[in-house]
Order: C-alpha cells, then structure tokens, then sequence
C-alpha cells in the first residue's frame, strides 16, 4: 500500500494496481490484500455479523454496499493503515458504523477515539467494540462540541466537504500531525477550494476500494491568514 506524493501546488494520484476483479471479496481476499492476521479477520467476521443485524434496525451503512462488505467497508478503512505513524493518537470524526476508525483500532496499535453524534450509532459502536475486544474511547457528540487537542491523525469517511473537515480537524492536531480523509470523485473540486483557505500539503493516493475515490493526506495545515 505504499504511496507517491504529487507536488503541493498540483498534487498527482498515487496509482497502484487497481483491484481489476470486481467480484466481492471474502475474507481471505482481504487477509491477502492487507496481510491481516488471522485473528484480525476473525474480529472482522464478528464486527460485520453484528453491522448486518443491526442494519435490519438502523441504517448504519448504504444497503447495497454489504453485498460486497470486505471491499467496501473493511478494505476501504484498511487501506489507511500503512499512512499512519507508529502507535498513533487517532481521532476519527463522524465514526457512523466505525469506518475507518474501529477497523483502524482492531488493525493497528493505534489508540483510537470515535465521535458520532447519532446515539443509536454510538450504542452500535459500543457493542461492536465489546464482542471484537478492542479498546477505544466513544464520545456521543458534535464535533463543534470537541475541545482542542493534540492528535497524530485525524479520519474521517463520506463526512462532509473538505473545507469544512479541514475546520474541524484543525483545532484537533498535533503540529505534526495528518489528517486523512476518504474522498469521492469530487475530490479535486473540493481541493482546489479548500486551497483558497488553507496551506497544505497535500497527496491524493488512488483508493484501493472503489476506481473513483482517493484518500487525501494533508500534512503542514495552517490558515492562510495565520502567521
């Protein structure tokens, strides 16, 4: 999963070998991509039973995207995994139904933090962590509500327009820290806007999950009023 950063000014797509066989993946395709451990996928299976009967109740995920879940769930917050730092403090803002940030605690060293302001997410998300025995701090919040602090990323899927993300995360970083954010086909459009606000650099990285999408690395993020 490695990546090729473009230049600041006019950054390029990292681009690796496209998963060409559509087919769903299955758990061993998933193992084999990642190089998860088998007991990594086994609290995967467990977290994805919970995710299809609480579905039946709550809408936590789009109804077609569990035909294909291991690509379009597990797979798409993987993939973030190698872009994160040694045993990083992790924020993850709008967790929903835990994309990327569970899948993040159960794959990685990472101390994890998830904020849904849906309670009935939140009650999800607190029992999925119990059954797959992973340990991460929950908060049922707004992310305007959250104090500033000092982490070493920053996450988030399908949440809101990068200005507005760029907004939330700022506050949220550690000096060094990154924020990185699975983006639609949009994505460029929302760069170029978020460019007339805020320095940064950024490295778009072709998503390995869907052809269209591409995660966004932001590292150096300042105001451009800020001296």
């Amino acid at each position: 999963m490695g990546r090729i950063g473009g230049s600041p000014e006019r950054p390029s797509v990292s681009r690796e070998t496209p998963l060409a066989d559509r087919r769903p993946l299955h758990a061993d395709d998933f193992r084999a991509i990642t190089g998860a451990s088998v007991a990594e996928v086994e609290r995967l299976a467990v977290y994805l039973e919970l995710l299809r009967r609480w579905q039946a109740r709550i809408n936590l995920v789009g109804r077609g995207t569990l035909a294909d879940p291991w690509r379009r769930h597990f797979l798409d917050s993987a993939q973030l995994a190698p872009l994160l730092p040694n045993n990083p403090k992790l924020i993850d803002l709008g967790s929903g139904a835990g994309f990327p940030g569970l899948v993040l605690a159960i794959l990685t060293h990472a101390q994890v933090r998830l904020v849904e302001s849906d309670q009935r997410k939140c009650a999800f998300l607190h029992e999925a962590a119990r059954l797959t025995g992973v340990a991460v701090r929950i908060d049922n919040a707004r992310i305007e509500s959250l104090t500033p602090d000092a982490y070493d990323a920053v996450t988030a899927r399908a949440l809101a327009p990068l200005p507005d993300l760029l907004a939330h995360a700022r506050k949220l970083l550690a000096p060094r820290g990154s924020c990185i954010f699975l983006k639609g086909r949009n994505w460029r459009a929302e760069l170029t806007q978020a460019e007339q606000s805020w320095n940064m650099r950024a490295t778009p990285i072709q998503s390995r999950s869907d052809s269209m999408g591409v995660i966004l690395k932001i590292d150096e993020l300042s105001e451009r009023h800020e001296r």
